[in-house]
């Protein structure tokens, strides 16, 4: 009953007082666990897709796209390996095709720095497949083309409408939508 009267004597005391809730625009710098997301396609199909938050925290956009890519690299491993047990021939190398030139950066070089350092040991094995005898080889492809976006960002109305045709088809008409 004490407790109870501290406390209540406390909400009375400083009803005036509230948490303050202000997001800080503009603010960088703070880590955050990202939303990432890819999709595979296999003869101009998607085959497997995937959007769900990080398990790590990062500190920048291109450490999240490279934590995504590491993601994306062990499933494109495991796919071909399917494939291949299934006697369908794999042409290598496979192209993964990225929206963000400092993650091609990192998963494409051997060498860390102060930056990069930190960076979980598991998504370094992405830089043993890629090179001039990778099995993976990953090109640039603009924000605007990068279909994989709308599984992680809000995009504009245009740009989804662009990208869910090649993803979706409408099974009434069985043309794309």
């Amino acid at each position: 009953m004490k407790e109870m009267k501290r406390i209540i004597k406390h909400v009375l005391d400083t009803r005036g007082l509230g948490l303050k809730i202000e997001p800080v625009i503009g603010s960088k710098g703070l880590p955050c666990k990202r939303p990432s997301g890819f999709i595979v396609y296999l003869c101009g199909f998607p085959i497997c897709w995937r959007s769900k938050a990080q398990q790590t925290v990062t500190l920048s956009s291109a450490e999240a796209e490279w934590i995504a890519l590491s993601e994306m690299a062990k499933e494109l491993s495991f796919i071909a390996q399917i494939l291949e047990t299934m006697g369908v021939k794999v042409e290598y190398p496979i192209v993964i095709q990225v929206d963000n030139t400092a993650a091609i950066f990192m998963a494409t070089n051997v060498a860390t720095n102060q930056r990069t350092q930190h960076v979980d040991i598991r998504t370094k094995f992405v830089t043993q497949y890629t090179g001039p005898d990778g099995i993976l080889k990953i090109l640039f492809v603009k924000g605007t083309d990068n279909e994989s976006d709308i599984m992680t960002k809000n995009v504009s109305g245009n740009l989804h409408k662009k990208h869910i045709p090649k993803m979706m088809t409408n099974v009434n008409e069985g043309t794309t939508k």
